[in-house]
């Protein structure tokens, strides 16, 4: 009787593609609008007067630092709710929906001239963003891999690619009509409602709550491989390490694109083009790894993805044109979601008992990476004879991260080697 009920919910719940699917839009409205419209909207804002350089980079901060701080709650979460049991056992989709309304509002409130409300409005966005992104990824993964496809999880991850390309392309038509950044801010955080109400059907259900659970006793995730017990806790420590390390090698490039490519192509009429361009690589990167064959060792998988990002940072640098522009764009975005799709099976091998936990702690550390490369900007466009001069050298200590990040998986895959997959 009890295998007859469980049948006949799996049957009624979505098929693996809509799951799929409303995950990528879920992360392309939380990633892609919630945190990415900055970007293609950030020269708006320039031109408009309403920010500088230096205030643009603390208002990226902002988003980081709630990103970190959001990601670092859902790390922290079994721990709390078995410190306080009063606390509700909230389904994931829950959170996903509540998050998706948030992210709305937070998007449509930046078109609210009032700059001193900015940082904070862009911090709770960060917290959002966070949270939509870790408990998605647990609703969907748990979901897919209880049907037997969890390689369709990469095509989840194409959704903060979506959401640039769209946002991207919007912005450049915004700016070919000479309209205003809170015209922007504002048409994003419609769009972001449009897009979550297409998806609130299926966003439901499921058995992943919140919930207080026990410490990790050293099982690890069948179908991904074993981790023996006095390797997994070290290599947890590298995988957060090397993963913090995506964050900030990638992020300045990701954040003040926009910017450099007008400055180093005054007038081009691509100009705008390069952040879609940048997108679109997320989303073909996060569909060919639906593609790869099962039983890969996602740690080399990461490797070659980090010293793609660096090669696409070195385009940039070493040609300063359209095409290099272009080429880095493509380069830096078609591993960006790809690593996080990597790294999250990795931690369902290493701790598949409280996965969705350390989902959130190598969030939380990729944030910290996120935080710390505006803030290196502002200060290198302070000490340097020129703001060219001074993103060159931010471009070259990020491309140097991502080379660090490549080595540290390799380092692992010699050491640590995994007993089966």
């Amino acid at each position: 009787m009890a295998k007859e009920t469980q049948r006949e919910r799996l049957s009624a719940s979505p098929g693996p593609w809509a799951i799929a699917l409303a995950g990528l839009v879920s992360l392309a409205v939380a990633v892609g609008i919630g945190r990415f419209a900055f970007t293609p909207l950030l020269p708006m804002m320039l031109n408009d007067g309403v920010v500088d350089l230096p205030a643009a980079s603390w208002l990226a901060s902002a988003n980081y630092l709630g990103y970190m701080l959001g990601a670092m709650l859902c790390t922290l979460q079994p721990w709390l709710w078995a410190r306080f049991k009063w606390l509700p056992l909230l389904a994931y989709s829950s959170l996903v929906r509540a998050g998706l309304v948030a992210t709305g509002v937070l998007t449509l409130a930046i078109g609210w001239q009032f700059p001193a409300a900015w940082p904070v409005l862009r911090f709770a966005a960060g917290v959002t963003s966070a949270v939509v992104f870790v408990y998605t990824s647990g609703w969907c993964l748990s979901h897919l891999a209880k049907l037997g496809v969890p390689a369709l999880g990469g095509v989840i991850y194409a959704g903060p690619g979506a959401g640039i390309v769209v946002s991207g392309l919007f912005a450049s038509g915004m700016v070919a009509w000479h309209w205003s950044a809170a015209t922007g801010w504002l048409i994003f955080g419609a769009l972001a409602f449009v897009l979550t109400s297409a998806v609130w059907h299926i966003l439901r259900g499921g058995d992943e709550r919140l919930a207080a659970r026990v410490p990790w006793v050293g099982r690890s995730s069948p179908e991904l491989g074993a981790a023996p017990l006095n390797h997994g806790r070290t290599e947890m420590t590298l995988l957060t390490l090397a993963y913090g390390l995506a964050g900030f090698g990638y992020i300045i490039t990701a954040t003040f694109l926009p910017v450099i490519a007008r400055a180093a192509l005054p007038g081009s009429a691509w100009l705008d083009l390069f952040w879609p361009i940048f997108g679109l690589g997320v989303m073909v990167g996060a569909l060919l790894a639906t593609r790869l064959r099962a039983g890969r060792d996602f740690r080399v998988l990461l490797a070659a993805c980090y010293f793609m990002q660096a090669l696409g940072i070195a385009a940039s640098l070493w040609s300063p044109s359209l095409a290099g522009f272009a080429m880095g764009s493509l380069l830096l975005g078609m591993p960006f979601t790809a690593i996080t799709f990597f790294a999250m099976q990795e931690v369902r091998r290493l701790r598949p008992d409280t996965a969705a936990s350390f989902m959130g702690l190598l969030t939380a550390t990729y944030g910290v990476g996120q935080i710390l490369g505006p803030p290196l900007v502002a200060l290198l466009l302070r000490h340097t004879r020129s703001a060219n001069e001074g993103f060159t050298l931010s471009l070259e200590v990020a491309a140097g991260a991502l080379l660090i990040g490549a080595a540290l998986y390799g380092w692992m895959v010699r050491t640590y080697p995994v007993v089966s997959r």
